[in-house]
């Protein structure tokens, strides 16, 4: 904690020398695991900090038991937010508008870091669905009678993944990067490359396939990058 607190300090005397202002009323700090945090505060570079359950990083919502609850429920609150404006004006919309306005008014919220739901809940996968196949239905007008109709056949024609396949795409995508050597650094180095066998009864020259991870120690690491 000592480090913390030295790194926060000098971070708020850089800012003060360069004119600007550390927002410290949108400090938060949270401790990840199962159980309530034992730390009632804690004091880091002169502001006291009290543990919080969900905090948010660059528009993203982490929860201390990091099931990813919070992120997903505020997804799908701005989501039907957004669905229930658009059906109002839907009918004065064609039908190329109505997709341009699903992408930017519903599947970027959907999207919007999706490759951290690698390890997601079924439950909260379904939520997901759920705002897509509204967002079809919207697009198409199936109301009424057609309400009931089934959504993966309009999912094709619109050339829509589902969300289960939208997270594996974004994933695998990272992944390539990674591997061809235009993805972060910081990503770059949680990839290791599978050791091809120099003698071998098969032919052994897949020089892109990744190293198996060996099994983590906690349930909640098994969603991060490296062994998804």
């Amino acid at each position: 904690m000592q480090a913390i607190d030295l790194c926060c300090s000098e971070v708020k005397k850089w800012m003060a020398t360069n004119f600007l202002k550390l927002n410290e009323d949108k400090t938060e700090f949270i401790e990840i695991g199962p159980y309530v945090s034992p730390i009632k505060s804690l004091r880091i570079a002169g502001t006291e900090l009290k543990p919080v359950d969900k905090a948010k990083n660059l528009g993203f919502l982490f929860d201390h038991q990091m099931n990813l609850d919070a992120q997903i429920n505020a997804v799908s609150q701005v989501c039907y937010m957004n669905q229930r404006d658009l059906t109002k004006i839907g009918s004065k919309l064609s039908h190329d508008l109505k997709v341009q306005m699903v992408h930017s008014n519903i599947l970027c919220f959907v999207d919007y870091c999706n490759s951290v739901y690698g390890k997601l809940s079924e439950k909260n996968i379904q939520k997901l669905q759920k705002i897509q196949n509204n967002a079809v239905r919207f697009i198409f007008g199936l109301y009424g009678k057609k309400k009931n109709e089934a959504v993966l056949p309009y999912l094709k024609k619109l050339h829509f993944l589902p969300i289960r396949y939208r997270i594996r795409y974004k994933i695998c995508l990272l992944v390539f990067k990674c591997v061809n050597n235009i993805g972060p650094n910081y990503l770059k180095d949680l990839l290791i490359l599978r050791q091809t066998r120099r003698r071998s009864s098969r032919m052994d020259d897949d020089f892109f396939l990744l190293k198996i991870p060996n099994r983590p120690n906690f349930s909640r690491s098994e969603g991060a990058f490296s062994y998804i």
